[in-house]
């Protein structure tokens, strides 16, 4: 395995610059998609690389079930520094498998008291709750057989106009039609996997929610209405709302968010940017991390399952 086993563990700093430079030079929808799956991948390869490195910690416990040759002289050459490494890869992965679990059951609690929050109203695709609290958020369908509903108060209604309740309610149409809620959850769980692919959490949470005010957009005809409901939402709420949900005005930075469609024009389709830009230049690094990081994972797990396998009697 060598030094290459390390490699994924740090690879997610080369997408640092994409993060940054993604959410102001990409179309929304793109950049979004774009960074969930960067992410994605580089904390696959990340949490398979610490596991390689757990299971030559392990057998050099006393103890351990595995089989005695594991941890003969060869097996531990394959790793580099494996005295130190191998077993402080032991509680990092537990540390990362309870991170993991944390946010998903978090993200099943908040659902749930979502869903429960509802019991007795109207099964209508909106549903207005008698809340003087002003929120708003998309609350995905748990089953097939249920519907995706848009859940506001009667607090946000009474503090937007006409126009304005339009563009939140095409706002949250969005984040269901383009199911935001699975891309937060794996940038979520990236994160936790691997702290270094923070940064592309947050730049999913805001490209996401940009995502979201632009469909809003065309949809009300204007983009000066959204930027005027995302802001009176936001000081109606107070900053506000369902961690793990997309909610109205309380995700992302929302003086960017009021500033964007006021200031700059619709951005452009265009989902690949020249090579001579910043962005271009971000971008590519950003694959070669990837691409040098599946290829550095695949390596070590290649070749440690033959070193394992070699050493193991019949």
């Amino acid at each position: 395995m060598g030094v290459f086993v390390f490699l994924p563990l740090v690879l997610p700093l080369t997408a640092w610059p994409v993060a940054r430079l993604a959410e102001h030079h990409l179309h929304p929808r793109t950049a979004t998609r774009l960074l969930t799956a960067v992410a994605a991948v580089l904390a696959v390869c990340s949490t398979l690389c610490l596991a390689l490195l757990m299971v030559v910690g392990t057998a050099q416990l006393p103890g351990n079930p595995l089989p005695d040759a594991w941890s003969d002289p060869e097996v531990r050459a394959a790793l580099p520094y494996d005295e130190i490494a191998g077993r402080a890869a032991i509680p990092a992965l537990l540390a990362l498998l309870a991170v993991c679990a944390r946010a998903l059951l978090r993200h099943r609690s908040v659902r749930r008291r979502a869903a429960r929050a509802l019991a007795g109203l109207p099964d209508t695709p909106v549903a207005v709750l008698p809340d003087p609290a002003p929120y708003a958020y998309a609350l995905p369908a748990a089953t097939r057989r249920a519907r995706d509903r848009i859940v506001v108060s009667r607090g946000m209604l009474a503090r937007l106009g006409p126009a304005e309740r339009r563009a939140l309610f095409a706002h949250e149409r969005a984040h269901l039609t383009g199911r935001h809620d699975r891309l937060l959850l794996v940038a979520r769980l990236a994160a936790a996997a691997n702290p270094f692919l923070r940064p592309l959490r947050t730049a999913v949470t805001y490209s996401a929610e940009r995502w979201a005010d632009e469909e809003a957009a065309v949809r009300v005809g204007s983009r000066r209405v959204v930027a005027r409901a995302i802001g009176r939402a936001a000081l109606a709420s107070g900053g506000t709302g369902p961690a793990t949900l997309a909610a109205f005005a309380v995700a992302g930075a929302v003086p960017r968010r009021v500033a964007a469609p006021v200031a700059a024009p619709p951005p452009a389709p265009r989902a690949w940017p020249p090579l001579c830009t910043a962005v271009g230049l971000a971008l590519w690094g950003a694959v070669v991390g990837v691409a040098v990081s599946a290829l550095s994972s695949a390596n070590s797990a290649v070749t440690l399952y033959a070193v394992l396998k070699a050493a193991t009697p019949l």
